[in-house]
């Protein structure tokens, strides 16, 4: 058994639902404080986070992860304990085995090999791990850049070990991912009796004008890197349950991809006017969960190129797809951002799994692009 093969199933083995570390994070400062690492823990209300280092000078490559996985649902449903690795017919099965315990592993095996050859390597490497990704994202990730940028340690290039592949190893890397904007609506109208509609005030009556228009707006055409900004009704709730009453309201959930071609507060505020305009008596909360982000080009995005497509003999295809990940609070701090992992295939489905096959020439990507950085 390789290593990388070793150390995923050992942190897959851990019972780390979110907000949950489980010792993932102990098991890593383990092998890396030996060779070098400073260890720092910073813990947050109930979430754990670690950020590690070797050196001191910039420039700074770190490794950005999280070691908290998603419920895995009646375990019944698995094939196999989804947090007793296990291994049929060439592939690792296991909760986090693609998202994203087995990056984790890869960029560690990575780093103990490239300390052994360049123990005099340029710059400084480093760790930052929370168990907050797949949670609400309050008390990990962002609360170490806050913690960082306080005493100005900054970050050069960031390599962040989501499950980026679609088909292939290394076939897709996200260079940048789309905002996210969330709504939480309520329209406010009368409770009433149907048979008497007079007296009432129906607020599904009420809305749906101004969601035909809302859900009609095309509020950008995107750019070469990002698709156009897309609006999406996540959910709607109203009613009593009774057949025989008009609701007193409508509740509302709704969420913003939105490129960069558009700011968060220009989309509030187009929202805002709409809902003005056909005068709804509402409460709107808003949620930034994340700005948009694009590293178009730079060192980072080269050297993952070029190690890719040596090793695998792939050429790659830069991406903005996808959902959000921690990746957005690194990059307004002005990092280099990039995220490279394995297939994403399965990722927080029932029996998650990731081809054994593809962890070394994982490892060996980080490795090569350690190399081409800081060597």
């Amino acid at each position: 058994m390789n290593e990388t093969l070793a150390l995923s199933k050992a942190l897959i083995n851990r019972d780390s639902v979110t907000p949950e570390d489980a010792g993932c994070q102990k098991l890593l400062c383990d092998r890396l404080e030996p060779i070098g690492f400073t260890v720092e823990n910073m813990r947050f209300d109930d979430v754990d986070n670690i950020w590690l280092r070797r050196g001191t000078e910039r420039p700074l490559l770190c490794f950005a992860g999280h070691t908290d996985v998603v419920p895995t649902g009646p375990i019944t449903d698995w094939d196999s304990d989804p947090f007793n690795a296990e291994i049929r017919d060439g592939l690792l099965y296991g909760r986090g085995a693609a998202d994203m315990k087995s990056s984790i592993a890869a960029f560690t095996i990575a780093s103990e090999r490239f300390v052994k050859d360049f123990p005099d390597h340029k710059g400084s490497i480093s760790y930052l791990i929370t168990s907050d990704e797949e949670g609400p994202s309050i008390n990990g990730t962002v609360k170490v850049i806050e913690t960082l940028e306080a005493r100005n340690e900054k970050i050069d290039w960031c390599l962040v070990g989501e499950p980026s592949s679609k088909d292939t190893l290394g076939d897709v890397i996200k260079n940048g991912r789309r905002g996210s904007l969330n709504g939480y609506l309520t329209i406010v109208g009368q409770q009433g009796h149907v048979a008497y509609p007079h007296l009432a005030n129906n607020p599904m009556h009420l809305a749906a004008p101004m969601l035909a228009e809302l859900v009609d707006i095309e509020w950008d055409k995107g750019n070469e890197f990002f698709p156009p900004t897309t609006f999406q009704i996540s959910n709607i709730n109203s009613g009593t349950g009774a057949t025989n009453v008009i609701p007193g309201q409508v509740d509302m959930i709704f969420n913003f991809r939105f490129s960069t071609e558009v700011t968060a507060d220009e989309l509030k505020q187009r929202v805002e006017a709409l809902l003005e305009k056909h005068s709804l008596t509402v409460e709107l909360k808003w949620v930034l969960s994340g700005v948009p982000f694009l590293t178009a080009e730079g060192e980072l995005v080269a050297a993952a190129v070029e190690s890719i497509k040596e090793v695998t003999g792939t050429d790659t295809e830069l991406s903005t797809s996808g959902g959000t990940s921690d990746g957005r609070f690194i990059a307004p701090t002005g990092a280099q951002v990039l995220e490279l992992g394995p297939r994403n295939a399965t990722i927080h489905q029932v029996n998650e799994c990731v081809e054994v096959d593809d962890l070394e020439p994982l490892e060996e990507i980080y490795y090569r692009i350690m190399k081409k950085l800081l060597a």
